[in-house]
C-alpha cells in the first residue's frame, strides 16, 4: 500500500511538473512571437526618448554589453529620433551606481547633459518600464537592449500602453550566453505574471517629465 502511495505521488508530481513546464515554455513563446515584429532597424523621429537599460559597470566603467548599448543609443539620439535618453540601472547604494557611469559615459561622447535623465531606481527591466511612464510620462519610445531581452521589455512597454519599438544591440556573441538565454526564459513567464498583477515598483515618487531637462535627475549635492 506504501508503495503504491509513493508511486502515485510521483506520478502525479510529475505531471504537475509536465503541465508547468509546458505552461512556462508557452508563456515564453507567446511573450517572444507577440513582440518581435517590434524589433526595428529604422525608426522615425518623434519619440519622447530612448531607453538604455541597465547591464552592469565595473571600476567605474560599463561592461561590454552596456557599453554596446549606450553605444548603440547615442547613434539613435545623434540621428535624431529622439532628443532624450533615459539611463535606467540600479543605483540602490553608494558604492554601486550604473545610472552615472551611463550618463559620464554618453556625455564624454557629446550627449548633453540636459538631455540625459537618469532613473537611479531601475531595478530591474519591469521597474524600469512602469518608472518610464509614471516618474518619466514616456508614452512612445524606443528600447535599447540586446535582442534576447528586448522581447520582455516590449511585452512590459505594451502592457503599460507605452507605445514602444526595440533596437538590438548586438555587435557580438557575448560568453555565457546560452545561460542568460535560459534564464530569461524564467525572468519572461515572471513578467508576463507581474504585468497582470502589476505590483508597483521599489520606488515611485514625484514626477519628472522627460520633455524637462535632464539635470533634474542629477544627484543631490
Amino acid at each position: 500500500m506504501k508503495r503504491r502511495t509513493i508511486k502515485r505521488i510521483i506520478i502525479i508530481s510529475a505531471i504537475i511538473f509536465a503541465v508547468l513546464f509546458v505552461i512556462a515554455l508557452g508563456i515564453n513563446f507567446y511573450v517572444v512571437k507577440s513582440t518581435e515584429k517590434q524589433i526595428a532597424k529604422e525608426f522615425s523621429t518623434d519619440f519622447d526618448c530612448i531607453l538604455v537599460l541597465g547591464a552592469g559597470v565595473k571600476n567605474g566603467n560599463p561592461k561590454p554589453m552596456l557599453e554596446h548599448r549606450l553605444d548603440y543609443a547615442i547613434e539613435l539620439y545623434n540621428k535624431g529620433v529622439s532628443s532624450k535618453i533615459i539611463m535606467s540601472g540600479d543605483h540602490g547604494r553608494k558604492d554601486y551606481d550604473e545610472v552615472n557611469v551611463m550618463k559620464n559615459y554618453a556625455i564624454e561622447k557629446g550627449v548633453p547633459s540636459e538631455d540625459i535623465f537618469m532613473d537611479h531606481a531601475g531595478f530591474s527591466t519591469y521597474e524600469s518600464i512602469y518608472r518610464a511612464r509614471d516618474i518619466f510620462k514616456v508614452k512612445r519610445m524606443v528600447i535599447v537592449t540586446q535582442e534576447y531581452h528586448l522581447y520582455r521589455a516590449l511585452y512590459i512597454a505594451n502592457q503599460f500602453g507605452i507605445e514602444a519599438v526595440g533596437y538590438a544591440s548586438d555587435p557580438r556573441t557575448y560568453s555565457g550566453q546560452l545561460y542568460r538565454e535560459l534564464r530569461e526564459i524564467i525572468a519572461r513567464d515572471k513578467d508576463f505574471l507581474y504585468c497582470i498583477f502589476k505590483p508597483k515598483p521599489t520606488y515611485l515618487g514625484n514626477a519628472i517629465p522627460v520633455s524637462s531637462n535632464g539635470n533634474l535627475t542629477n544627484d543631490s549635492v
